[in-house]
């Protein structure tokens, strides 16, 4: 079993094997019997780390999923929900085990984690999509193994001059060309959830800010001053080379699932290190 399986896959914490659907009376069901749906603990990259005291998963580093079933399915493909966006958060609220862990609060990198690990578990490693040749454009259906992905812990951190993490959940970078100390936090689900709606407000004014967004959501002090004044008026006036740094930052200190993997195209032989379109097909690998 390959290291990436081991940890995406949810290992096991007792057998390897996922248990066997068990038989057992139910005097509560008109067949007479139910069975037990396998659950396995997948890693999460943040190690829990960055959860505060109190939260279900702080200082835990796997979190418990059940298998999806055919009710988890019906979601999937249920026009309504997909239509209002919230099909995917309401399959991962069905599997994750432990009801006491708010989804919205997982890390973000966690969730995709998550996302992954449901989406082997219900369907198989195997991802086929189409892909567009970055050098012939040519268009083709191409094969990923999900089990080849890797969990990215935030390591690069430890030996990067550029950041430094502060123990507490948020990290400072400074910036080349103000020469101010911006503290950024990790984004969370809810965080998410607050760009893509702020996203959907600005399409239709036909004023995207998707890096302003993200930026005001992830900082949460300059030179130690978390007034919100500050930091809307810092990141309305930052000079690009500054934007970039604390983007580049964030993405040294953020745990997640490296989602790039080799791609070589059918037609041109064009081969390269690529990040794994998501589209429909990864969760709907049959329609």
């Amino acid at each position: 079993m390959s290291r990436n399986k081991e940890r995406l896959g949810g290992v096991q914490q007792q057998d390897s094997n996922p248990p066997p659907a068990v038989m057992q009376e139910n005097a509560d069901t008109s067949g007479g019997f139910s069975f037990v749906v396998p659950t396995e603990f997948v890693e999460l990259p943040s190690g829990g780390k960055f959860y505060p005291e109190g939260h279900p998963l702080h200082g835990h580093d796997t979190i418990e999923i059940r298998h999806m079933t055919a009710k988890e399915e019906d979601i999937l493909t249920s026009r309504t929900l997909i239509k209002k966006g919230v099909a995917l958060d309401r399959v991962l609220r069905n599997i994750i085990v432990n009801k006491r862990i708010e989804l919205d609060s997982l890390i973000i990198g966690d969730k995709n984690a998550i996302i992954v690990a449901a989406r082997v578990s219900g369907y198989g490693p195997m991802y086929e999509t189409k892909v567009t040749c970055p050098n012939c454009a040519e268009n083709q259906r191409y094969s990923f193994d999900l089990d080849e992905f890797k969990v990215y812990t935030g390591e690069e951190v430890e030996n990067n001059e550029d950041v430094t993490d502060n123990g507490d959940g948020t990290f400072n970078t400074i910036l080349p060309r103000l020469d101010l100390t911006v503290t950024f936090r990790l984004l969370t689900g809810r965080d998410e959830k607050t760009m893509l709606d702020g996203l959907q407000s600005d399409k239709k004014r036909k004023n995207e800010q998707s890096v302003t967004r993200q930026l005001k959501n992830m900082i949460v002090a300059v030179n130690g001053q978390e007034s919100a004044k500050i930091i809307n008026h810092l990141v309305d006036n930052i000079p690009s080379i500054d934007s970039r740094q604390i983007r580049t930052a964030y993405r040294a200190a953020a745990p997640t699932v490296d989602l790039t993997q080799y791609f070589e195209c059918s037609e041109c032989d064009y081969a390269q290190e690529m990040e794994v379109p998501l589209t429909a097909d990864f969760f709907w690998p049959d329609r």
